[in-house]
Parts: structure tokens; sequence; C-alpha cells
């Protein structure tokens, strides 16, 4: 049985990767499918997304990369699949993706969606959060995959210098040059 799992991966963590292991023992065959938003801007192309996830998953044979745009019942279908994989963090997870399985299901009875509960080392992951690590200079390795933790890092090189929000004078900060030793306190 084929399963499609949708997001935009942007970028992908090691808590979707969690998830496309354990759905690839469950399920014959698993396609990771990168929607096209064009409502959002996102940090990394979709040929890039790609090519992040299928580095990340050359280690599992029924594991499938591809990109869509539209509704995804309607790729599911297209691709022959009867089921989509989803991963739950939280509750609140669980009521949006709730909501979104009863509305698929008002689009094609023929698709089921099957959660997977995040493993406890993930429930707090997010692409977001990755970002939001990376742009303000943390370290993201533990986080993702080493190739995705460099093209991240690469899109936030912190060589400008920036201001520290919790200084009151005005004085620039190099987040790169700014530890105790060589910093005000």
């Amino acid at each position: 049985m084929i399963a499609i799992y949708p997001g935009s991966f942007d970028p992908i963590t090691l808590g979707h990767l969690d998830i496309i292991e354990r759905g690839s023992q469950l399920f014959s065959q698993i396609i990771v499918a990168v929607l096209r938003n064009p409502n959002k801007t996102p940090l990394f192309s979709v040929q890039q997304r790609l090519e992040q996830i299928r580095q990340s998953t050359t280690h599992l044979d029924n594991v499938e990369v591809d990109a869509f745009e539209g509704l995804t019942v309607e790729y599911a279908t297209r691709s022959k699949a009867k089921v989509l994989l989803r991963g739950l963090r939280a509750i609140s997870d669980f009521e949006v993706e709730l909501q979104m399985a009863h509305t698929n299901k008002t689009l094609s009875t023929e698709i089921e969606t099957v959660f997977l509960a995040t493993s406890n080392e993930y429930s707090f992951l997010s692409s977001s959060v990755v970002k939001e690590i990376a742009r303000f200079g943390g370290s993201i390795n533990h986080l993702v995959p080493p190739h995705v933790a460099l093209d991240t890092y690469k899109c936030f090189t912190h060589n400008q210098t920036v201001s520290n929000p919790i200084r009151t004078d005005t004085t620039e900060v190099n987040p790169l040059n700014s530890s105790p030793s060589n910093r005000e306190m």
C-alpha cells in the first residue's frame, strides 16, 4: 500500500525523518511529497528541499520524493496512494490534523489518514523552530541531518552586525565575535 507523507519540509528535520523511517516499515511505499505553496516564502526552493530529502532517505529503498501543487487528496489519487501519513506532536496538532483529515475525507472517500505520534525526543521540533534557532546563530546540528544543517547555516551567514535586543544601548554586536570576555555585560 502506498502512503503519501505531504508537507513543506522547509527544512526537513529529524522529526520528519523519524516519521518517514517508521512509516516505511508500515507501508510498501512512502512518497514524501513537497507541497509547492505560492502563499509562503520558503527558506529553500522546492528543488533544494527535494534534494535534501533524497539525500536524507537514501537508506530507505521504499521511499520516493516528489513535489506537487494543489490538493493533497488529488495528488494521492494520481499517485495511486490510499493513505496520507501525518505526524502528531501535541494535542494542538491533533485538532488541526483531525479537521484536515475530515475535510480530505469529504473530497475523497478512498483516502485514509494515518497518524503517527512523534517520538518523544522530537515532540517539540518543527521546521520553524529550526529556522528560528539558526537565524539567531544557535546550533541546529541535533535537529536536522548534517547536510541540512550546513545548507541552513549558509542561509543565515551571521556576517552582518546585528543589534542585540537585550542590550539597552545602541552598540552593534557581531554574534560571531560576541563572547562574555569581549562584550559588555
